[in-house]
């Protein structure tokens, strides 16, 4: 869904792996500041034959923020578990117990046909006696996505599947390292993931499939460090966004300001935004020059880009302080 000011409220999606031991310390202590989600993964970040001491060590933290957050104040981002499989979801509740109301959702890696029904089915049944929405956020980075014989039909059959539960779908995101992998590609620092043309044209076909029903991050930018890693973050940021995407994941925290600060909206398209939505419909004409009066604003044409712009606007603020929409 894309409809809603939660569905744009992900933002920069920190990855850490499910048995890091200092991660209660740091969200106790506000080390990575309070404009990110995070995602304690149980997946690629961890061995094959570690994964239930990682789900243990995932426990033991989910617990101990609990108790935290019984006697002290902090900001508590939104929680996601990658998992492994669908088996896993009830499995981890379970265990977690009271706990269990600090997970926001799941992470479903390597989303295809071939486990689809498992996820879908495993959500469907734990909302229904759930207190509170279980979210999902499928990944799309299968490597039966490569075939461009099939990828329509995979596309459109998994958005058929996920329509049924289109509202605890808060994100779509792409898979861009495990897409790179696939070939044995992999960019530098300088290089943006959307010049490397078979990954760019599966992400353009995701959002061409899913962008108009759904809200789509980001793929993960890899440097945190060295020369010119800023630069080429916020340059792929910026095509980010210009290409349908919202937020990205990372996976250090040197790299929330910077998604922060690219989703962030202007005060010119903010009051254009304005404008549009609340456009004298009585009127003779539906096109007029914008705010500034450097560019055409028309009623018919610009009104979903401004719905969007105020999603943005309520989710990651406002470059330039400037009027509060009515």
């Amino acid at each position: 869904m894309n409809n809603s000011p939660l569905y744009y409220s992900v933002g920069p999606l920190l990855y850490c792996p499910a048995n890091n031991e200092s991660i209660v310390n740091s969200l106790t202590n506000e080390k990575f500041g309070s404009k990110f989600s995070l995602a304690m993964c149980l997946e690629d970040t961890i061995g094959d034959n570690c994964v239930e001491e990682a789900e243990d060590k995932l426990i033991y933290s989910l617990h101990k923020l609990q108790e935290a957050l019984e006697t002290k104040t902090f900001f508590m981002p939104k929680l996601f578990v990658r998992i492994r499989n669908a088996e896993q979801i009830q499995r981890l509740l379970k265990r977690a117990d009271c706990a269990a109301s600090l997970i926001y959702g799941f992470i479903a890696p390597k989303f295809s046909i071939n486990n689809a029904d498992n996820y879908i089915h495993v959500l469907t049944i734990l909302n229904e006696s759930s207190r509170h929405p279980i979210r999902f956020m499928p990944i799309f980075e299968d490597a039966s996505l490569i075939h461009l014989q099939k990828r329509y039909d995979i596309l459109y059959q998994l958005k058929q599947k996920l329509d049924a539960v289109s509202e605890l779908v808060l994100n779509i995101r792409v898979g861009g390292n495990d897409l790179c992998n696939l070939f044995g590609f992999r960019r530098s620092s300088t290089e943006s993931i959307h010049t490397i043309r078979p990954v760019a044209n599966i992400f353009s076909d995701i959002i061409t499939v899913y962008g108009t029903d759904y809200v789509i991050s980001g793929p993960v930018w890899e440097y945190y460090n060295g020369e010119g890693w800023e630069n080429g973050l916020i340059n792929e940021l910026k095509e980010d966004r210009l290409n349908g995407f919202v937020g990205k994941t990372v996976i250090h925290p040197k790299q929330i300001p910077f998604v922060n600060q690219a989703y962030m909206v202007s005060k010119k398209d903010y009051e254009d935004a304005c404008s549009i939505l609340n456009w004298n419909t009585n009127s003779h004409s539906y096109v007029s020059g914008s705010i500034e009066k450097e560019r055409m604003n028309e009623y018919k044409t610009h009104q979903k880009w401004a719905e969007k712009i105020m999603f943005l606007a309520k989710a990651y603020g406002i470059s330039n302080a400037c009027k509060e929409h009515p």
